[in-house]
Formats: structure tokens, sequence, C-alpha cells
């Protein structure tokens, strides 16, 4: 049976990095709060996939007042208002290191641009180099300027308005506003990929971890939460560098997505817990006055395999000895394709640029 939903009315590149790599060392109050239910915008869809209507509710109503919300996007990058019914844009920002107090932590390691066509079938991730060239806004404390993108949030001093300097920044480049967003504390996955039971991965070529000393070897394998994300932070060591690991972090989205729709968790309540609170303490949201409920009802036709992944159109570049990564022309069309509600199409016209997950 379809659910219909009301409509809300609120406010690949082939050259590699290696050495460059190396050498450059207006929300509603109170509700919604629905970062227990959502890991990039698609664990908790599949996990509730199975549920009624009724049972959404019920579900969103027990942990709605339990999550951390802040208002995440810059009001120049926010839309102005989320019609469900609609093409949705969401900024998902990554980082191990977003509750240190230390400046020197406060960059972003990843940045993630998911775009969900109208009809919530399939969503699209688009990895946003963290050294890619931008110009950055000026904000309190920071006069402006180019920088690589990741130095964004850290010039908007972390956390909460070091993620709105980030949007604005993003806003700017590529003229997307986003319908919500979401800060991720990667490590905190680590914990929602073991109740899991593990994800699967592939392995394409063989390197060793600069952080645990630990090789990966190619082919398809079962890791644990520690072993994946020990997968997804590489960039060194790799034929293609920090384009490897966007792929990556894909790859594991894809694959947390994966696993949770093929295990029996959503009929294990204590398992379902489990998850979702793993997943909360991993997030802090931004929804756009958007009502929990209603967000999953209209995404909840998302199937498991429906992910999408996309590389911006871009190549590395040495400027005065420090390595940025610089735009292509093709990613003109790329941000276009998106305000136009025409990424499928794009996506076929340009499968050079295509991450397989």
């Amino acid at each position: 049976m379809r659910i219909t939903h009301r409509r809300w009315r609120g406010g690949n590149t082939s050259r590699s990095r290696g050495g460059q790599e190396r050498a450059d060392a207006g929300v509603r109050r109170g509700r919604p709060r629905w970062a227990r239910l959502l890991i990039g915008i698609g664990l908790a869809l599949v996990l509730l996939a199975g549920l009624a209507a009724v049972g959404l509710y019920r579900l969103a109503q027990r942990y709605d007042q339990a999550v951390e919300r802040e208002e995440l996007l810059d009001p120049d990058a926010r839309r102005s208002r989320t019609d469900l019914d609609g093409p949705l844009n969401f900024l998902l920002v990554g980082t191990d290191r977003w509750r240190s107090s230390t400046t020197a932590d406060r960059r972003s390691d990843t940045i993630l641009i998911v775009h969900v066509p109208a009809g919530g079938r399939e969503a699209f991730l688009m990895s946003v180099p963290r050294d890619l060239l931008v110009t950055i806004p000026a904000a309190p404390g920071f006069g402006g300027g180019e920088d690589k993108i990741n130095a964004a949030y850290q010039h908007g001093g972390g956390g909460k308005s070091g993620t709105q300097l980030l949007s604005a920044t993003l806003a700017q480049l590529t003229g997307i506003r986003f319908d919500g967003a979401a800060k991720i504390d990667f490590s905190g996955f680590r914990d929602v990929i073991d109740h899991l039971g593990g994800v699967r991965l592939c392995v394409d070529t063989e390197f060793r971890s600069i952080h645990t000393d630990r090789v990966f070897t190619p082919g398809c394998q079962e890791m644990d939460g520690g072993t994946a994300l020990d997968f997804a932070r590489q960039r060194y060591d790799l034929p293609n560098g920090d384009y490897d690991r966007q792929a990556h972090q894909q790859q594991l989205l894809r694959a947390i997505v994966q696993r949770a729709s093929e295990t029996s968790i959503r009929t294990n309540p204590v398992r379902l817990d489990q998850v979702i609170r793993a997943v909360g303490n991993s997030l802090t949201v931004d929804t756009n006055g958007v009502p929990l409920a209603d967000l999953i009802l209209a995404l909840r036709d998302l199937p498991a395999d429906a992910l999408r992944g996309i590389q911006l159109p871009s190549y590395p570049q040495t400027i005065d000895q420090v390595s940025y990564v610089v735009l292509q022309e093709d990613s003109a069309g790329l941000f276009a394709a998106v305000q136009n509600q025409r990424v499928p199409q794009w996506v076929q016209a340009n499968p050079r640029w295509v991450t397989q997950l």
C-alpha cells in the first residue's frame, strides 16, 4: 500500500594524487529531532521500511525529544521551505574531531551533498574533495578569501558556526540550497556497524593503514566497525589519493544501508533500539522545520540499493607549493542538474564521474 504524504508548508579521474597528498601534511523550536533515526539519509529509512505508518509515527515520537538538534545551515544556504513531494538536498559533514576545542582539529574530513530526486526512489551521494579550492565568505573573526573547502569549518569556529560557514561556501559555489544538514562524528559509527553485525566491503588495491598499520588486501570481505572505519579513512598509499577515500566513504554508507536491510533487525526491538541509539549518538541535525514522521514517510520507498555515488568533476593541482583540487567545467553541469531536477540524466551522460558502489 502506498502512503500519500501531506506536503510540508513550513518555513573518474585517473590522475594520481599520491605525491601531492603526502606533501600536504529557521527552524521550529522544540521539534523535530530525528538524528536517532537517520544515518546519512538512508539507514533508518531502510530499518523502518517494513513498518506501517502508525508504527513509524510512534517510533518517531519515542525519540523526538532525546536527540541533539542545531541550526546548521546558513540562511543563504537554506531552502525557504521544504516540499517533501519534490527533490530534496541534504548536507552531511563528517569528522572524527568535531567535538574538539582546539582550532587545529576543526576541519571537516568528509563533505557530502545528498540529492534525492522527487519520488524518493534513489539518492545521489556527491563527495566534495576536502582540498577543493573555493572562496569562503567572511565570518566573525575571518575576513573571507580563498582556501580549501574543509578550512571553512575551521574559519567558522567549528561546530554549529563552522557548519554554517561551510554551507554558505557550498551554496555560493554551487547555487544549491539545502533542506537539511547533519554533522556526523564518524568515529561513532563503530558501534552502529558492530550492532549490525559488520558490513561487507570490497578492496580494489592493497594498501596499508597509516593509523593502525593494518594491511587491506584485494577482495570483498566482512569488516567490523573498527576495520570498516579504518578502511574508509585512508587516502595515502592509494592510486588516486583522496578521490579513493571519497569512494570508500560512499561505499561504507551504502554497505551500512545494505546490511541493515538484510538483517532481522526490524523485527528485533532490542537490536533496533541499540542501532538507533548508536546513530543518534553520532549525529547533530537540522531538518529545516520538517516533522520527523513526515520525513520518514516521504523517503520510506528508498530501496537499500538506491544510493549512487558521484565524484565532483575536478582535478588535483599544486599552487604555490600547496596541493589543491580545482573544479572542471563538467561541475557546472552537475550543479545545474541538481537545481533543475536532472541529476539522473546527468549521471547517464557522464559515466566518468560515477562511483561504482
